[in-house]
């Protein structure tokens, strides 16, 4: 599809949108109707995204980098269709609020203990070095003090979206590049947050002496995290307990909007950053039972208000500066990645790691990042940094995060030539690297059943973890140290986050059996060669999971009467082990004549133990014998 066949779909858009409203901004429309606030604006930018973002998927793109590009099309650099860069940004701040809760949500005090040494010694190193070269750098192009901090850090930033979706997407998640990428990447999340209160701090810096400023802000900071801790954990936990007792997912959302959107609210009438609000909120969520339901709840709209975050910024940023400036972006790009690779591959080594784990950990982190848009835009609306150089800075970031997946590929081709020409290092696991679960059973539902089968796997040092609906259950196995959580088996965004992709099985215990009906399908559907093992009611439900594709299945009520009778047999006198042989030839036969009353399957069983399958004895034959 041409650009102009594209501006023009999305101006007719445009137009029919503000005819309906009215047109304009008025709180009335010419038919005395109300208008909807930013109409116009949001239905551009669905008619763009939908457009224009698929296209950077089918070229195996981040659709970070489709977001940027419809802004740049849409926006007042581009064919103008939205003008309104100042509206559409002020909406455009709940994308950040929401991405911070997410990686608030993610780190969690046990990941961060795991990850301690890779995440607060490699990862903060990188920042802090990569940050002071670069910001040497932009000082020594003339830039102030304050600017080029603001451009250090921004930069030395990578890109979580970008390189999480390559390790995914390529299997290696669970390598030692991938993990030892991944704690940088959460070193530079936690970054964030200063970052952003770096700006507010520089923005004053006018008013008042910098240190007073900085001890202003540390001071209002200190109080915030305190209440929100504090409060926040307390009120947060009772009330997502009434919630969840209510069983209703309206409530259960509206109580998550309002978890993120009231401590964002919060901080920043304390003066702070929305963004550390909503982070705290995340971080404080972390530690309860409802932080896979709750992750679950909230990535559709992570997902839409942080596309309409990164078309704001796009919408920033002149294009024509890279057909003007080419050399010099060309220039600013590779000399980007060049510093940044060589600062991390001479850390990632510093700290133990193989020669071809670092370097291609240094490749993969080596370009800019999301929040370089999100850190440099705030700096331009602050005039920190001047307009020329902000869009300088933002081409620059946009053009090295379109080379990731090259640079990856080139990771990857260099780890190759060195195992062929000096052969493989060997790999020694690190204590970071040894409490990664592989392998571990995922028990849906937690009760007698469930209970009973993690005592098993405990008994014998197997890794587990559970999920289970009960509030009150999940609370008390997770104050016994059990890995316990709150969250629907059904949903596989919630396996997910538990690690369904590297798991060895997945036993359903639950009592609610189209529930369990669910959970099979989903996970089958999204991971067709783990082993499912599920508790049934009787054979007729057993006989609908086996369709839905469970490896294995056990019918409760059909058990115990077998164990029953077992045990009724041996007080007549019955040797235990002709019971037992009795017992598994039943299950054998997959339990044929133990269906309902009436039903068509339901035949005669031969109990003797002896008795072959073509005997043709019946049991009161085989019992006279």
């Amino acid at each position: 599809m041409e650009p102009d066949t594209i501006a023009e779909v999305a101006r007719q858009a445009a137009e029919m949108a503000s005819a309906a409203s009215g047109g304009g901004h008025d709180d009335h429309g010419a038919g005395g109707h109300v208008e909807i606030p930013y109409i116009r604006e949001i239905i551009v930018f669905l008619v763009a995204s939908v457009l224009l973002v698929p296209l950077f998927k089918w070229f195996k793109a981040s659709p970070v980098l489709g977001y940027l590009f419809v802004g740049a099309v849409i926006g007042p650099f581009g064919f103008a269709i939205i003008d309104d860069v100042e509206g559409v940004s002020a909406m455009a701040e709940l994308g950040v609020v929401f991405l911070l809760f997410m990686i608030g949500l993610e780190l969690s005090v046990e990941r961060l203990k795991a990850m301690r040494t890779m995440v607060f010694g490699l990862g903060f190193a990188q920042v802090m070095v990569s940050g002071a070269v670069i910001a040497a750098a932009a000082l020594w192009w003339g830039n102030s003090v304050q600017a080029s901090i603001i451009i250090g850090l921004c930069l030395a930033l990578s890109s979580t979206a970008v390189i999480m979706q390559l390790l995914m997407e390529r299997g290696e998640f669970a390598s030692r590049m991938g993990r030892t990428s991944f704690a940088v990447l959460l070193a530079q999340d936690l970054a964030v947050v200063p970052l952003l209160m770096l700006v507010t701090i520089f923005a004053a810096g006018e008013n008042g002496h910098v240190a007073e400023l900085v001890g202003t802000a540390l001071l209002r900071a200190v109080i915030a995290v305190l209440l929100i801790i504090f409060v926040g954990r307390w009120l947060v936990r009772h009330l997502y307990r009434v919630v969840t007792w209510t069983q209703s997912p309206e409530l259960f959302m509206a109580l998550t909007l309002l978890a993120v959107l009231g401590t964002a609210w919060f901080t920043g009438f304390a003066g702070l950053s929305m963004a550390l609000g909503a982070f705290l909120a995340g971080l404080l969520l972390s530690a309860t039972d409802f932080r896979h339901q709750v992750e679950t709840a909230i990535a559709p709209f992570k997902g839409l208000l942080l596309g309409l975050c990164f078309i704001s910024i796009g919408m920033g940023i002149d294009f024509g500066v890279l057909a003007s400036e080419w050399f010099n972006v060309l220039i600013g790009v590779v000399g980007l990645i060049v510093l940044k690779a060589t600062i991390l591959i001479g850390l990632v080594r510093a700290f133990g790691l193989p020669l071809t784990t670092s370097l291609r950990t240094g490749l993969i982190l080596s370009a800019g990042g999301e929040f370089a848009f999100v850190g440099v835009t705030a700096a331009m609306g602050s005039d920190i940094i001047s307009e020329p150089v902000a869009q300088y800075m933002l081409i620059v970031a946009a053009v090295s995060m379109a080379m990731t997946p090259f640079l990856a590929d080139l990771g990857a081709w260099l780890k190759k030539l060195i195992e062929d020409r000096m052969g493989a290092e060997p790999i020694r696991a690190s204590d970071d690297e040894a409490r990664g679960l592989e392998g571990h059973v995922i028990i849906a539902g937690y009760g007698r059943v469930g209970q009973t089968v993690a005592k098993m796997l405990g008994d014998l040092k197997h890794p587990y973890m559970a999920l289970d609906l009960n509030v009150p259950r999940t609370r008390d196995c997770r104050a016994k140290g059990e890995p316990v959580y709150y969250g629907d088996a059904a949903k596989t965004e919630v396996l997910e986050r538990i690690g369904a992709d590297h798991a060895g099985a997945v036993v359903i215990t639950l009592d609610n059996f189209a529930a369990a009906s669910r959970a099979v399908e989903a996970i089958r559907d999204r991971w067709p060669g783990i082993p499912i093992f599920v508790r049934a009611w009787d054979m007729s439900h057993s006989d609908e999971l086996f369709k839905l594709g469970a490896t294995g299945v056990v019918p409760e009520t059909l058990e115990s009467s077998l164990q029953l009778a077992g045990q009724v047999l041996e007080s007549l006198g019955t040797p235990r082990e002709a019971v037992g042989d009795i017992i598994v030839r039943i299950r054998e036969k997959d339990y044929v004549g133990l269906e309902a009353p009436g039903s068509d399957n339901a035949k005669p069983i031969p109990i003797d133990p002896d008795t072959d399958d073509k005997s043709g004895k019946t049991g009161d034959k085989a019992a006279a014998e």
